[in-house]
């Protein structure tokens, strides 16, 4: 039944695709389509407007207009079906038999082939201690996270920050993923889980100065909210030209 109430309304305009309100959406009622966030169902949407605080661009707002009621009982079912979607997802495999997802921990600056010779000015080798390293890929119950401190980096940080390894990696266990692209209600799952389970003693969110980016810190966020720990928390920004733009921390 459609009634004049409060609702959503997204400006595609000023939407630039970042994906953070959809995190904030408790309903699932705003999915990423076509690089713009939208509204899937009137009644999934309450109208209470958690989600604006998280737009950067302010494309979001509260109208009134005539909309189906909002119905909990399909925000319900709608939630369930999406974790069970989720569920069925397989772990991503190579038909080759690649060991892309195969658990692995090794020394920092092991090399199993001869490496390529660095310049004489970048002395430090790879700090990287296992494998696998993107989030998806990466099960709560992996024997590297008991104890670690985390480092949280999107994916495009280790490209754009020459000494990634040596400044933020070294000694720490990494988690890559991309808060735009990547499924963030699973992300959210994953790090409550691994919260629980893994005893972190520390983590640190590294991710890219641009919109998309900061969506990652929230997702850790609300993951560690879900597992009911408090873990001190440091946010990193990096420049789009590879500087480090700013260090702050996050109430754990």
């Amino acid at each position: 039944m459609k009634v004049q109430r409060k609702i959503i309304k997204i400006d595609e305009e000023l939407c630039d695709g970042c994906g953070q309100c959809i995190i904030a959406c408790a309903e699932g009622a705003l999915e990423l389509i076509d690089g713009k966030a939208r509204v899937i169902s009137d009644n999934l949407c309450d109208g209470l407007g958690a989600c604006i605080g998280e737009c950067p661009t302010g494309a979001l707002e509260i109208i009134e207009r005539t909309a189906e009621e909002f119905d909990e009982q399909a925000v319900h079912q709608h939630l369930k079906e999406k974790e069970k979607a989720q569920q069925k997802q397989p772990e991503p495999t190579l038909a080759c038999g690649c060991p892309s997802a195969q658990i692995q921990t090794f020394q920092p600056g092991a090399h199993s082939k001869q490496p390529v010779r660095a310049p004489a000015d970048i002395p430090q080798g790879s700090a990287l201690s296992h494998w696998p390293v993107q989030i998806h890929l990466v099960p709560p119950t992996a024997p590297f996270l008991k104890g670690a401190d985390l480092l949280v980096a999107a994916d495009c940080t280790p490209i754009a920050y020459p000494n990634f390894h040596r400044d933020f990696l070294d000694g720490k266990v990494v988690m890559l993923g991309c808060p735009k692209f990547d499924d963030a209600q699973a992300y959210i799952q994953k790090f409550a889980d691994i919260f629980k389970m893994a005893g972190i003693k520390s983590v640190s969110v590294v991710v890219m100065e641009v919109p998309c980016c900061q969506g990652l810190p929230i997702i850790v966020e609300k993951g560690m909210s879900e597992s009911g720990k408090k873990i001190p928390i440091e946010k990193l920004i990096i420049g789009v030209k590879g500087d480090l733009l700013k260090k702050e921390r996050i109430a754990a």
